[in-house]
């Protein structure tokens, strides 16, 4: 299968669907790392929705982006939304660290994963997600008055 075929017929198939498709298609250490960070993701957040965006990226959400899972010929990436407000212990982030709000890991072939630390990434990047939902749907107090 190659790309054209996963972007074929793309609207009768559900994001999961095409996600096993684009798996299946890179037939490589790639789509065996991207399998894998799927799995830790759905370990991490069970009730994470898995969407295809951008012509062919990957998506997994809970109350916004958690992360997107992008393919490239040496690296498989993992960005997060909002990774530069997570605590990061053990170090995970290695890649697209200057900006102000995103942060990335890149997978190269034969990296070992740290499960343990990016499930935990997972979880704080979906509990960030749900208290940020949180803060937009609750609704604001007047201003307090100064007393006279």
């Amino acid at each position: 299968m190659n790309k054209s075929d996963v972007s074929e017929g793309s609207e009768t198939r559900s994001p999961s669907q095409l996600i096993d498709a684009r798996i299946g298609e890179l037939g490589d250490w790639r789509g065996e790392m991207l399998a894998r960070i799927r799995h830790l993701i759905k370990q991490a957040e069970p009730d994470v929705v898995e969407e295809w965006k951008w012509r062919g990226v990957p998506v997994w959400s809970h109350a916004g982006i958690i992360c997107t899972g992008e393919t490239y010929k040496a690296v498989v990436k993992m960005t997060f939304a909002k990774g530069a407000s997570l605590e990061d212990p053990a170090g995970l982030f290695n890649s697209s660290l200057e900006g102000n709000t995103r942060r990335a890991i890149d997978f190269h072939e034969n990296d070992a994963i740290d499960e343990e630390a990016l499930k935990a990434l997972i979880r704080a990047a979906a509990a960030l997600n749900t208290s940020s939902a949180a803060r937009r749907r609750s609704p604001k107090k007047p201003a307090s008055r100064p007393a006279e």
